[in-house]
């Protein structure tokens, strides 16, 4: 990929100017620095905010969860994957067990300070990580999944326009355009090969029943249809969905209930939940600031 990394305007910066958390920064596997906030309470437990696609930890709803978990008392971790924010490294378009291994190496970083990781969240493509990690990994036992793409085909046309796969076949890469025209980012086949051959079925189906799975989706996501997250909870034997109503993909105007309902279930006890299901209704149009995904 040529792109280094996505640019973020300051306009995409969230959350209250007076939340400060301590800088730290954690070498991955191949040698890149990745580059995270921590917002420390004192406690032991800690929480994991994984962003999405093109995204960083300054975006909602990382900042936003992240000041609401350290208003109760839990310790959050938010960071950039490699590539993307001020995380060291290239973006590139699949990377999805890449960002599973960045999010391993903070996972192990803390559980060398001896922190207890009580669940990992993550928002979109970062939805899919922490699933996959989960998938692998057995050490911790609550995953957050805001809407994630269960159909990794999906989309992708959107993006890359028709007739992606005989194009990059025939010219080995992709170069990707903003609505301005200018060039953003390169899309190459291995990359490409990555997203479609990404199983989001079969790892979700092997995630443990000692694991609990929250799926939350907003019913007018434009980026990533609600129904992926149906097909979730149809292969995740222990989970919880919820479906806020009349909320986007980043849950730009529902916030206080995106973190109501990841809040309930953090605080919940490990009981299975045996696929429960909830609706939220529409609420009245908070004064949260618009993110773009």
């Amino acid at each position: 990929m040529s792109r280094a990394r996505p640019s973020h305007p300051r306009a995409d910066r969230v959350g209250d100017p007076a939340m400060h958390g301590r800088r730290i920064i954690i070498p991955n596997k191949h040698g890149e620095n990745l580059v995270g906030i921590l917002h420390e309470t004192g406690s032991k437990e800690l929480v994991i905010l994984c962003h999405g696609f093109q995204s960083w930890k300054e975006r909602i709803p990382m900042v936003t969860l992240a000041g609401a978990l350290e208003r109760e008392g839990i310790s959050a971790f938010r960071f950039d994957f490699a590539g993307n924010g001020e995380s060291e490294g290239s973006f590139q378009y699949g990377n999805y067990w890449r960002e599973v291994d960045d999010l391993r190496a903070v996972i192990e970083h803390f559980l060398g300070q001896k922190r207890f990781i009580k669940a990992i969240i993550g928002h979109s493509k970062g939805g899919n990580v922490v699933l996959l990690y989960a998938s692998k990994y057995k050490d911790v036992n609550i995953v957050v999944n805001l809407s994630g793409r269960f159909n990794l085909e999906r989309g992708i046309e959107g993006r890359l326009g028709k007739d992606f796969l005989q194009r990059i076949k025939k010219n080995g890469f992709i170069d990707v355009k903003n609505r301005r025209g200018l060039f953003e980012y390169r899309v190459t086949e291995e990359s490409l090969m990555d997203r479609l051959t990404t199983d989001t079925c079969t790892s979700s189906q092997v995630i443990s029943r000692d694991c609990r799975v929250l799926i939350v989706h907003g019913s007018l996501d434009k980026i990533v249809p609600a129904e992926d997250s149906l097909e979730f909870a149809k292969v995740i034997s222990n989970h919880k969905l919820c479906i806020i109503e009349g909320a986007d993909h980043e849950y730009t105007s529902h916030q206080d209930e995106l973190t109501s309902v990841v809040l309930d279930f953090l605080k919940t006890d490990s009981c299975l939940n045996k696929g429960t299901a909830n609706t939220f209704p529409p609420s009245k149009p908070a004064n949260s600031p618009h993110s773009r995904m």
